[in-house]
């Protein structure tokens, strides 16, 4: 991803609008301190309900969206919005509505032997980036999570979902004009990409930014931004199948893994199996087959699979086939002789967001848990469920796969941060 700008007067017309936008955002950021939390949660309300009201309108903008991508461009399911969709998300609205103020709350509390009275307490963080593809969902849960957080938000989505943004911030402007909250504390930047660069530089007035996207995204808002990044996003994500693994909960587990929604983070992109179990990989691998899974194979699974697997959809796996994040209808198989080596494998190609193990040996369990460097671990489950509203959060503003400040999927509490409240009777230092 690069960005040019050939024209000096362009990028200097460009700059000062941009700069103009930012600058309202951060001053409206300073009015949500007054809000209440019932204004919060009457403003979310509203939200979920004129969202209801407005799925006609909202898919007409969308289908707009669908018309200009390739039914075939894995974006495609990211970025199709369906009636069944839209009331999902309403429903995740009215879930964060439900959950507790993140704010204000006391997390330590301390009197000094001077007498000050320390207090540490929640705060928002301030104003919030986001940067992302063709998922225009995002648009409502960032604006949900960053509103009963109290943050301001700045969106920056492509120009594959622009038309859904723009009627999803007409709603969320208007429901914010009713309530009696400044609107400006959101806005949706062109979908150019001087847009992008121009974020990226404002250090005076976005506090944070969380690209959500392609491993290329997320690379290049790390390398170019100016501003603190929250990287969320990129899965390359595994599921292995030990000797000791029961052959049906493998099969139910890792075809839910890789079929149930092929164009999010969480999908399964490679199985990895001890070779005391490729007898079973038939019968693991049947579903998948059914659903329509391309498989590359390494020489021991493909030996296997041949004549048991439709063979238009079974191709030897290349070495490139190990740390792909596919995205779509196709996995690799990877064949171990141990679990030290299967360890060995995932530490390599994982992208430390959400990796299985399917096994009754409760040491080796105990081991993969202790031992797997990732956001989210699972034993003898599908790694679908790795999702802020699953996890029981309403909603999420993204997956953090790295360690600092957040990781797994954020919410309420992970757009947060803290300051100290010192209260004297007159102290001053020696």
């Amino acid at each position: 991803m690069s960005i040019t700008i050939t024209s000096i007067s362009t990028k200097t017309t460009i700059e000062m609008n941009l700069t103009t936008t930012f600058s309202k955002v951060k001053e409206a950021s300073r009015s949500l301190a007054l809000i209440t939390e019932s204004q919060i949660n009457r403003t979310l309300e509203d939200l979920a309900k004129m969202t209801w009201d407005s799925i006609p309108a909202i898919l007409k903008a969308n289908q707009k969206d669908l018309d200009r991508m390739d039914p075939e461009d894995p974006k495609y399911d990211r970025l199709k919005l369906t009636q069944e969709r839209i009331e999902s998300i309403a429903e995740d609205i009215l879930n964060v509505v439900k959950l507790p103020s993140p704010l204000g709350r006391k997390l330590a509390a301390k009197k000094l032997e001077n007498g000050l009275q320390l207090t540490k307490v929640s705060v928002p963080l301030g104003v919030i980036g986001i940067i992302y593809e063709a998922r225009p969902n995002v648009t409502f849960d960032v604006f949900s999570l960053c509103l009963k957080s109290g943050n301001a938000l700045v969106l920056k989505g492509g120009s594959d979902a622009h038309d859904s943004n723009t009627v999803i911030v007409g709603l969320i402007h208007k429901v914010l004009e009713q309530n009696g909250i400044n609107p400006d504390i959101v806005c949706l930047l062109p979908p150019d990409r001087e847009a992008t660069a121009e974020m990226l530089q404002a250090v005076d007035y976005v506090d944070i930014i969380i690209p959500r996207g392609s491993q290329g995204l997320i690379n290049f808002v790390r390398e170019n931004s100016k501003v603190p990044v929250i990287e969320t996003g990129a899965g390359i994500v595994h599921t292995y199948v030990d000797k000791s693994g029961d052959n049906l909960k493998a099969a139910n587990i890792v075809t839910n893994a890789k079929t149930r929604r092929v164009s999010v983070c969480n999908a399964l992109d490679c199985l990895v199996l001890h070779q005391d179990k490729l007898k079973a990989l038939p019968e693991i691998a049947k579903q998948l087959g059914e659903k329509g899974v391309k498989i590359f194979a390494d020489n021991a699974a493909y030996d296997v699979l041949k004549g048991n697997y439709p063979s238009e959809l079974l191709l030897p796996a290349e070495e490139e086939h190990f740390g792909t994040e596919f995205l779509s209808m196709t996995m690799s198989i990877k064949t171990v002789p141990d679990l030290e080596t299967a360890l060995a494998h995932i530490a390599k190609h994982s992208s430390k967001h959400s990796e299985a193990v399917v096994a009754e040996d409760e040491k080796v369990l105990d081991l993969f848990l202790k031992s797997v460097d990732a956001a989210a671990v699972y034993a003898n489950t599908s790694t679908a469920f790795t999702d802020g509203a699953q996890f029981g959060l309403g909603a999420e503003i993204g997956i953090s796969t790295q360690k600092l400040h957040a990781r797994g999927p954020m919410a309420l509490e992970e757009l947060t941060s803290y300051k100290w409240i010192v209260r004297g009777t007159g102290q001053i230092r020696d």
